[in-house]
């Protein structure tokens, strides 16, 4: 699941990234209002982590520009103002929900699974296809009702690739999905991860479509 993570205090936003990829996110950075909204405007995520308080254009302009645009994707506003009004506005202008600073790390990864199951329209933030179930909340996947061990990238192309059965994804998107903007990857990297999720699933359950990319592939019972 890629967030878009909107904060200008920079030890935050740091030790946020960090917590957030442990959690098995792919996290993107920026640190003023206006960037965010280039942001939102030229990349696909799934949640938003809001900040009010910042530079260039506050939370709350944000939060206007992104709903106008008729843009609806889950968006967790994070800030330090706990007045009431200061709520109420803030739900009220379109966010999904307002998490009070200094918070917890499990409330808010709590939360962003709520907001993942809302999203998705599942009261348990399940995945099934076939014989193939990913659980999102627990990261674990399991094949013909063994479990199988995957490692977080794997798991993320995998999910990638569930949600959007179909469509089929050439190795640029596979990778804006898995890495963050600062992270590089190898030219073969998913290639990689396909061949070891083949091994530990079955050969097929990821199609190569010859001269475009992968797309999920049998999965059936």
């Amino acid at each position: 699941m890629r967030l878009l993570l909107i904060e200008d205090d920079e030890l935050l936003a740091s030790g946020l990234l960090v917590a957030l990829r442990r959690a098995h996110y792919t996290v993107e950075h920026v640190s003023d209002g206006a960037a965010a909204v280039a942001a939102l405007r030229d990349n696909a995520f799934d949640l938003v982590l809001l900040d009010i308080g910042l530079p260039t254009l506050d939370g709350n302009e944000v939060l206007k520009v992104v709903r106008a645009s008729g843009n609806s994707l889950p968006i967790l506003i994070l800030s330090a103002r706990d007045a009431i009004r200061d709520r109420i506005l803030g739900l009220d202008l379109g966010a999904d929900d307002y998490l009070v600073k200094p918070f917890e790390l499990d409330e808010l990864l709590a939360r962003l699974r709520v907001l993942a199951r809302r999203r998705n329209g599942r009261p348990v933030n399940q995945l099934t296809l076939g014989a193939l179930v990913l659980n999102m909340d627990s990261l674990t996947a399991s094949w013909r009702g063994q479990p199988v061990e995957l490692q977080r990238l794997e798991f993320m192309l995998l999910k990638q690739m569930a949600e959007h059965p179909q469509r089929v994804f050439n190795r640029a998107q596979l990778e804006e999905s898995v890495y963050g903007w600062g992270e590089g990857a190898e030219s073969n990297t998913i290639d990689v991860h396909v061949h070891h999720l083949r091994r530990k699933i079955a050969p097929g359950v990821i199609k190569t479509i010859r001269g475009v990319g992968y797309r999920l592939g049998d999965v059936g019972a």
